[in-house]
């Protein structure tokens, strides 16, 4: 018999964090991991549109690390879980700069703002990115807060914001898709 997806246990607005301790649903500690499960699901979206396959490789490796993070931010800091979690470790963040570098090697010199926008895949690419960057402010308030969050989370979330940008515009490249300058009224 299948497991039943609904166990009742959340209608009262409390969860569980990984250690067993609840918690209101509106705790900035579910909000920052459904924030990345969020981010996740948007990255899934962006490689469903592409062709590049190189990019949509590095996209999988992303979403793999986004529930590495939010497998850590779903803990409870201060209690040891049961099974054994993955790290993000500093060649992940080495790996998102040097695809960045390597995208931006083949794009125009950036001039002015661009507005987001053109093709779905590259619109796909922004609304990600702002939910990335959203992700990162609210780690940063968790860690204003003095709540635990692994040393490199906030960097590698910082870093794949910028990823995503550029991303945006290689995709764009590919597509041949005019990037449009925000010019803005006077």
């Amino acid at each position: 018999m299948a497991m039943k997806i609904y166990t009742k246990t959340g209608d009262a607005g409390k969860t569980s964090l990984i250690g067993g301790t609840k918690v209101p649903k509106s705790h900035i500690r579910i909000e920052s991991y459904g924030t990345i499960d969020e981010l996740n699901s948007y990255i899934g979206l962006l490689g469903d549109y592409l062709v590049d396959e190189r990019s949509k490789t590095i996209l999988k490796e992303i979403q793999d690390r986004l529930f590495t993070i939010g497998s850590s931010l779903a803990c409870d800091p201060e209690k040891e879980p049961l099974m054994k979690m993955p790290d993000l470790k500093e060649g992940d963040i080495t790996l998102l700069e040097k695809e960045i570098d390597s995208m931006n090697e083949v794009l125009p010199v950036m001039k002015n703002f661009i507005l987001p926008g053109g093709h779905l895949a590259v619109s796909t690419a922004h609304v990600a990115r702002c939910v990335c960057r959203r992700a990162e402010r609210i780690c940063v308030a968790m860690q204003q807060e003095e709540m635990f969050i692994g040393p490199l989370i906030i960097k590698y979330i910082n870093r794949l914001s910028d990823y995503l940008f550029v991303l945006a515009r290689y995709i764009g490249h590919l597509l041949n898709v005019e990037e449009v300058a925000w010019k803005p009224r006077v």
